[in-house]
């Protein structure tokens, strides 16, 4: 697959190789949602909290007698019916206990699958260099408008990349991420993605690109 390698002007001044069969070779429509799923669940906070009938504070004497009253029977005043009583089914669960796993094959499988198919719906803006001189909004956002990007967008720049970093983070509908860290949910989250050649080609040829049984990393004998 070519891809267009284009300037800060917009204009294509190369072009850039990419394998398609190291990003999976064809969109896999069900391991995309399985992992999409499973990022945003674990953005979840987990921090509702309700009392239940035993949390709530006040007597556990009954109200009335039973009968002989003409009323219908009522028990404490913390009962869930009663206003200011406890919740039936209070709300306790944790962070942990809504968090999904996946095996990393799986993930980084997503996640190299998630860049196929943004470039096969033409999504993806290599820029041949995002270097700036000094941190300037305006240069970046005559970036955008050069390279045709007018949705939400993701920004991957390189950690030591501060300029560029500093320049995009204040345009609306941009998201600066970690180009070392690019993920399925941020990628299928924006419509375009901009990115450098280099930094491109680096997270194709990186840890990500391990996706067989060496993905599980070094042997504790190797590590020892």
């Amino acid at each position: 697959m070519e891809i267009p390698v284009l300037n800060k002007s917009g204009k294509q001044v190369g072009v850039m190789n990419v394998d398609e069969q190291a990003l999976g070779g064809a969109v896999n429509h069900a391991l995309l949602k399985q992992a999409f799923v499973r990022y945003h669940t674990n953005l979840r906070q987990g921090s509702a909290r309700t009392k239940s009938r035993g949390m709530v504070e006040g007597s556990t004497r009954k109200i009335y007698k039973q009968k002989h009253t003409g009323n219908a029977r009522m028990g404490p005043v913390r009962t869930p019916i009663r206003r200011g009583g406890g919740r039936a089914f209070a709300k306790t669960r944790t962070r942990e206990n809504y968090r999904l796993d996946m095996p990393l094959k799986m993930r980084r499988k997503a996640n190299r699958n998630a860049l196929l198919a943004k470039l096969m719906d033409n999504e993806v803006r290599v820029i041949d260099s995002l270097a700036f001189g000094e941190p300037k909004t305006r240069a970046f956002q005559d970036l955008l408008a050069a390279c045709k990007v007018d949705r939400s967008c993701l920004v991957a720049l390189a950690p030591e990349n501060a300029n560029a970093r500093l320049s995009a983070r204040n345009v609306d509908g941009v998201t600066v991420v970690n180009s070392r860290q690019i993920t399925c949910f941020d990628l299928l989250n924006h419509r375009f993605v901009v990115i450098a050649r280099e930094d491109l080609q680096a997270w194709i040829d990186g840890p990500g690109s391990r996706t067989d049984k060496s993905a599980k990393g070094v042997k504790k004998k190797e590590a020892a």
